[in-house]
């Protein structure tokens, strides 16, 4: 274990100690549904999307946890005093680490499903049981909305070009059709945050889908809103970066859940009497989506990028028995 991973661990260990403490017995017991938010400094905001959620979905009763990443705002006691149960964290670590440390708490409480919002109001809580509904019937194991799929209130070329662009990677990858990437709204069987790797600070959704993807879960895209933030300022930065690091977390995550594939796939190909050098060569796939990312950055996408691209199209999710898609 890295000393960057020990340190992650005691701080996690520390707060899920001072969350129990403070919750007791509705920490230990939380109802069938838990809904996620990471924050970070959303005092004047918060209380608004707290106040806003549903206490019941798909007639399963809901309880909201949020975890405050190192805020140095009133974001803890504005949360605590609309009702959600806030894991209060000193330390800003990005919302990939906050999520994680959401998904552990809600697991431990004996939640069965759960769901993730942003902490800025930009997700309509009206379309969480749409997105929930699929999990709960049995139909997908993991949804997310799609704001492809429904709609988008920015008018920013560059964020939507970004959004095309890292779908389109991800789906050549992974070799599932996806139309949206970074979507914070999503529902999924709570085991399920157990079961795949997360240890990325920042831009989990891209991470969290292609882990998702690679273990072979059941996902689903279901059509969702994306409104424009109204009070206070995005968390994301300057476009260009923000593209750069977001095809970062694309490319690693690809590449690790692949090696972790590797000696599975070798195995089976030396019992059919082939051999590990007949396997893929990734290069050309990592070459691919790094172009793409760096198209993201200059504005444009390269001639001929699309699903067709890597040479074959996509499986669209109905062609997959794992996946299903809905439009």
């Amino acid at each position: 274990m890295t000393s960057s991973a020990v340190t992650n661990e005691a701080i996690d260990s520390a707060a899920i100690e001072a969350f129990a403490a403070h919750y007791g017995e509705r920490a230990a017991h939380l109802p069938p549904v838990a809904i996620v938010i990471a924050a970070f400094n959303e005092e004047g905001v918060l209380g608004s999307v707290v106040h806003g959620l549903p206490a019941s979905l798909c007639g399963l009763a809901a309880s909201v946890i949020v975890v405050s990443d190192g805020a140095r705002d009133a974001t803890v006691a504005e949360g605590r005093a609309h009702g959600a149960l806030v894991c209060d964290v000193p330390v800003n670590r990005g919302q990939g680490a906050a999520l994680r440390l959401g998904y552990r708490l809600a697991r431990a409480g004996g939640a069965r499903y759960i769901v993730t919002t942003d902490a800025d109001g930009q997700y309509n809580p009206a379309e969480m049981e749409r997105v929930l509904a699929p999990v709960v019937s049995g139909e997908a194991d993991f949804v997310t909305g799609s704001r492809k799929l429904g709609s988008q209130e920015t008018k920013d070329p560059v964020r939507r070009l970004g959004t095309w662009v890292f779908a389109v990677t991800i789906s050549m990858l992974t070799g599932q059709r996806i139309t949206d990437s970074s979507f914070g709204l999503r529902a999924m069987r709570a085991e399920i945050t157990g079961a795949v790797r997360l240890e990325q600070p920042q831009y989990q959704s891209a991470e969290l889908l292609i882990a998702v993807l690679a273990k072979g879960f059941r996902v689903l895209e279901v059509p969702a809103t994306i409104h424009k933030r109204q009070v206070g300022e995005s968390k994301k930065g300057h476009n260009a970066l923000y593209g750069l690091n977001f095809a970062g977390v694309i490319a690693r995550t690809w590449w690790r859940e692949r090696q972790r594939r590797a000696p599975r796939s070798a195995a089976s190909a030396n019992r059919a009497g082939g051999s590990a050098g007949s396997l893929p060569s990734a290069a050309e796939p990592l070459a691919r989506a790094t172009s793409i990312a760096r198209a993201t950055v200059t504005g444009s996408a390269p001639a001929g990028d699309g699903p067709a691209a890597s040479g074959g199209t996509p499986r669209a999710a109905g062609d997959d028995p794992r996946s299903a898609k809905r439009t």
